[in-house]
C-alpha cells in the first residue's frame, strides 16, 4: 500500500486504541467506586481533546513514518517513550485544571493508571496492525515493485537475501546490470532489464517504487550517478552496505529482520521541526509584508519613476519535487532585460537600473517573495529556485543537482551566505555543494544561523 494509506490506517488504529484507553480510564476513575469523586466529569469532550493531543504528539516524533527499516521493538520503544513524556505533560495540565474543582482528587496515581492503559492499548493496536501488514506482504499484497542495480555478483547476492524476507515488501521485477557485459540474462527467473542508461525509462514503465543498489566497495562515482538518475522520481533508494563500511563506522544502517540496508534519501527533517519551520515561514513573511508596507510602497514608486514597466517581476521557477511556480520580485532591471533569452546576471550588468542596484545590494528586491512563502511555494531558508531551462542544463552537468528539488526553495540559503553570486557553471557547482550540505543537515538551528548571516549581508550591502 502507499505511504498515505499506511499512515491513514495507522492513524485510525491509534484513534481507536486511544479512545479505548480513555474509556477504560474513565470507568476506573468514575464508575469503579475505588476513587472518590464528588461530581462526575465530562466524558466525550476530554476524550476527543486527549485523542488529538496524542495523535499530534505521535506525529511530531515520527510515529507515522513508513514502517520500513524499523523493527517492532524499535517502534514500541519509541511509542513507550512518547507516551511517558506525554503523560508527564498531561500530569501537570490535569493538576492545574483540577485545582479548586469539585472533580479534583489528590490521587496522582491516576496518571500512572492511564499511562499503563494507554501503553497497553496503543502497543497492542500497533502490533496487531503490523502483524496483519506482515502477513499481507508475505502473501504478496501491498508489495513494492523493486529494481536491483549493481554488478552481477553483488546483485544476485542481494536478491537472494531479499527473497528470504518477504515481509520487507520488495517485489523484485528485474536487475540493472552496470557491468555492460550482460553475461546472464536471468537469475532465478528474474530478468536483466538493461543497463544503467535504461534506468530512468524503467521507473514509469514498470511503476518502480524501490531501488536497491548493490555495488562493490569504493565504487563511489557509480553510486553518485545512480542517485542522480533517481532524483526527480518518486522512488525510495537504498544501498547494500559493504561490511567493511559498517565495522569502520562509515555507514549507519537500518535493520529489519537483521537485514541491513542504508537509506540514501531518508526524511530530511523530523515532522515537528518541519512543522515549526513552516510556522516560522508564515509568521516572518506576514510580519515583513505588513510592518514594512510603507517602505515597500516607496520602493514601488522609485522603480516606477526611474524606468517604464511593471513594478514587480514575475518569472517561472522550478520548486519542490519539480513543480513549477511563479516567483515574484521587485523589478531591478529594465523591462526588456531578457529579450535576447535567459541569461545570468553579470557583475556589472548593464541591464540593472540605478534603483535596482541599490535594491540588490540590500536584498530588498527579494521581499515580494514573501508572498511565495505564504502560498507554500517557497520557504525563508532553502536552495534558491532556478529557471526550468537552467535546471535541465545543470542537471546534465552537475551530479546530484536535482537533489536540491527535495526541499522547498528558499529566499536565502547556506549557499547564498557562503558563496558569491553565480557568474558561471563553476559557481553553480560550488553552490550545489553548499545546498547539499544544507539539505543533509537541515534543522531549525541551522535556519536561524542562516537568517542571522543574511541580516549581516543586508546591513553590509553585500548583495549584487
Amino acid at each position: 500500500m502507499s505511504n498515505r494509506h499506511e499512515t491513514l490506517i495507522l492513524g485510525i488504529t491509534d484513534f481507536i486504541t486511544i479512545c479505548f484507553a480513555w474509556s477504560a480510564y474513565y470507568l476506573f476513575r468514575v464508575r469503579s467506586g475505588l476513587i472518590e469523586v464528588s461530581a462526575e466529569p465530562d466524558f466525550l469532550a476530554p476524550m476527543i481533546a486527549v485523542c488529538l493531543f496524542w495523535m499530534f504528539l505521535f506525529w511530531i516524533v515520527g510515529l507515522y513514518r513508513p514502517w520500513y527499516a524499523a523493527s517492532r521493538f524499535d517502534e514500541l520503544a519509541l511509542l513507550a517513550k512518547t507516551i511517558t513524556i506525554g503523560s508527564m505533560i498531561l500530569f501537570f495540565v490535569i493538576f492545574f485544571d483540577d485545582a479548586g474543582k469539585p472533580t479534583g482528587t489528590n490521587s496522582r496515581i491516576l496518571i500512572a493508571v492511564y499511562w499503563a492503559l494507554l501503553i497497553g492499548a496503543a502497543s497492542t493496536g500497533r502490533m496487531v496492525l503490523r502483524s496483519i501488514q506482515r502477513r499481507m506482504l508475505i502473501a504478496g499484497i501491498g508489495v513494492h515493485n523493486t529494481l536491483i542495480v549493481g554488478s552481477p555478483a553483488r546483485s544476485r547476492e542481494l536478491y537472494d537475501q531479499v527473497v528470504r524476507y518477504p515481509a520487507l515488501g520488495h517485489k523484485v521485477v528485474g536487475f540493472i546490470d552496470i557491468s555492460g557485459k550482460r553475461q546472464a540474462q536471468r537469475h532465478r527467473n528474474i530478468p536483466v532489464l538493461g543497463g544503467l542508461d535504461d534506468l530512468p525509462a524503467l521507473f514509469d514503465a514498470e511503476v518502480i517504487k524501490e531501488v536497491l543498489v548493490a555495488l562493490d566497495s569504493g565504487d563511489h562515482d557509480r553510486l553518485l550517478e545512480i542517485v542522480g538518475m533517481c532524483n526527480g522520481h518518486k522512488v525510495s533508494l537504498k544501498i547494500m552496505p559493504d561490511l567493511y563500511d559498517i565495522i569502520s563506522g562509515q555507514a549507519r544502517t537500518h535493520q529489519l529482520y537483521a537485514f541491513p540496508l542504508i537509506e540514501i534519501t531518508p526524511t530530511l527533517m523530523p515532522p515537528w521541526e518541519e512543522a515549526a519551520k513552516r510556522a516560522l515561514d508564515v509568521m516572518v513573511s506576514l510580519v515583513v509584508l505588513v510592518v514594512g508596507l510603507p517602505l515597500w510602497l516607496i520602493v514601488c514608486l522609485l522603480i516606477k519613476l526611474e524606468s517604464p514597466g511593471p513594478v514587480l517581476y514575475v518569472q517561472e521557477r522550478v520548486g519542490r519535487d519539480g513543480r513549477l511556480f511563479n516567483i515574484v520580485k521587485f523589478r531591478s532591471m529594465r523591462a526588456n532585460a531578457e529579450q535576447e533569452g535567459p541569461q545570468w546576471a553579470g557583475r556589472k550588468d548593464p541591464r540593472v537600473t540605478h534603483v535596482g542596484k541599490i535594491l540588490r545590494q540590500l536584498h530588498i528586491d527579494e521581499i515580494p517573495q514573501m508572498l511565495n512563502v505564504l502560498t507554500g511555494d517557497m520557504s525563508l531558508i532553502g536552495p534558491r529556485p532556478e529557471r526550468p531551462v537552467f535546471v535541465k542544463k545543470l542537471a546534465k552537468e552537475i551530479p546530484l543537482y536535482l537533489r536540491r528539488l527535495k526541499v522547498r526553495p528558499g529566499i536565502t540559503g547556506w549557499a547564498q551566505v557562503k558563496h558569491k553570486y553565480d557568474d558561471s557553471v563553476d559557481d553553480v557547482k560550488m553552490k550545489v555543494k553548499y545546498d547539499l550540505f544544507y539539505i543533509e543537515n537541515m534543522s531549525l538551528r541551522m535556519d536561524f544561523k542562516i537568517i542571522l548571516s543574511t541580516f549581516s549581508h543586508m546591513l553590509l550591502g553585500r548583495g549584487r
